[in-house]
């Protein structure tokens, strides 16, 4: 599920095919007042045809538009209906759509062509005219008190959280990022305030990392269910691996909210390290955990779609000084290297050049340090 911002807008995913579905929530209901691809074929049963065909969707920031793109076209739904968005041609690629901050752009990835992977388009929404944009994908995340954007770049060693400035037309990450195990993450969360971020994934664990901003320092680290015991997977971890919603967390002031296939949504107080949990869907595993701008919580799970009441949102801007402080620390990255930034895994920090240095690294190290170790050893 994709909230808006902050109009009481809710996308939602089908499970069964690549469509899009949208309520608005007015008067303590929610409506359903449009959607995207309701007549598409289903899903393969097996096979990546889910990963390949489901679309990708984007909020305006202010307005009730939401941009959904795939493969082969990039349309926008508004209360009045969908239209079709021309000026980014097709790629063989399944895409990723991002609005800026301004609402001017669209920021597409990958962007195709002879770059496949290695680069983005820009799309400037009033002229139609595109612009070549840095390597991102999955999401990018706007910080609520405005002036930085989060994305990351995927590798199958190691996963960047790149962190830009939100005022360039062009995604420019600066050299301070954050460094993740291997891929396969859902896009950032920023929490009200923006003093903390959440990031969910990955390939192979049902993990959950929240870190604390300005700092990147990790607060909190947790494997959902069973961590994984190593390939060849047996049936029942694969089983417990599904069975977790990989959108099962939200942001409220103060609080991290995580749905549970059993149902239940546990709330995590970040200062008190307070934890309690509320049986919501008795019976039916929770597929789908977002918040409303103005604090209600939605869960979606076994064919329903509630909305709870949750706790309001802080003042906007409350966040801004966070960002400023961020940014006085870092600057523009040249190039966009592990060896070329600045990095941190939320518990230790590297300097730029000093990965080049590392030979040795324990069995409690992540992989890809392990990598980098065994590599500089060979060299």
């Amino acid at each position: 599920m994709l909230c808006h911002p902050r109009l009481p807008l809710i996308a939602g995913w089908d499970a069964d095919r690549p469509a899009i579905r949208i309520w608005e929530y007015a008067v303590g209901q929610l409506r359903e007042v449009g959607g995207f691809g309701a007549d598409s074929a289903g899903y393969d049963a097996v096979g990546h045809d889910r990963f390949e065909r489901t679309p990708s969707a984007a909020w305006h920031p202010g307005e009730p538009r939401l941009v959904v793109v795939d493969g082969a076209s990039t349309v926008c739904w508004t209360p009045s209906g969908t239209t079709a968005i021309d000026g980014v041609a097709p790629t063989e690629h399944q895409r990723d759509v991002a609005f800026s901050p301004d609402g001017q752009r669209l920021w597409l990835s990958p962007g195709g062509g002879e770059d496949g992977w290695g680069s983005s388009i820009v799309l400037d929404i009033a002229s139609g005219a595109t612009t070549v944009g840095p390597q991102w994908d999955t999401g990018v995340a706007a910080h609520p008190g405005g002036g930085l954007v989060a994305t990351l770049q995927s590798d199958q060693g190691a996963t960047l959280v790149l962190f830009c400035r939100d005022t360039e037309a062009v995604l420019r990450p600066m050299r301070r990022a954050l460094i993740l195990d291997c891929d396969g993450y859902e896009t950032p969360i920023f929490s009200p305030d923006g003093r903390h971020f959440a990031v969910r994934g990955n390939a192979y664990d049902n993990s959950l990392e929240l870190f604390e901003f300005p700092s990147l320092r990790r607060v909190l680290g947790l494997v959902l269910g069973e961590p994984s015991p190593g390939y060849p997977y047996p049936q029942e971890w694969l089983d417990g691996m599904h069975a977790w919603s990989r959108q099962n967390v939200a942001f409220g002031p103060g609080v991290l909210w995580i749905g549970t296939p059993e149902g239940a949504v546990v709330e995590f107080e970040i200062d008190g390290q307070q934890v309690t949990e509320h049986e919501v869907l008795p019976g039916s595993r929770v597929t789908a955990l977002a918040a409303f701008a103005t604090g209600e919580l939605i869960v979606a799970g076994g064919g329903t779609l509630l909305v709870l009441s949750g706790r309001r949102t802080s003042p906007a801007g409350a966040s801004a000084a966070a960002v400023a402080e961020f940014l006085a620390g870092t600057v523009e990255a040249p190039v966009i290297e592990v060896d070329q930034l600045d990095l941190t895994d939320g518990i230790r920090t590297w300097q730029s050049d000093d990965l080049e240095m590392v030979t040795d690294a324990s069995d409690s190290d992540p992989s890809w340090l392990r990598i980098r170790a065994a590599m500089n050893g060979r060299s």
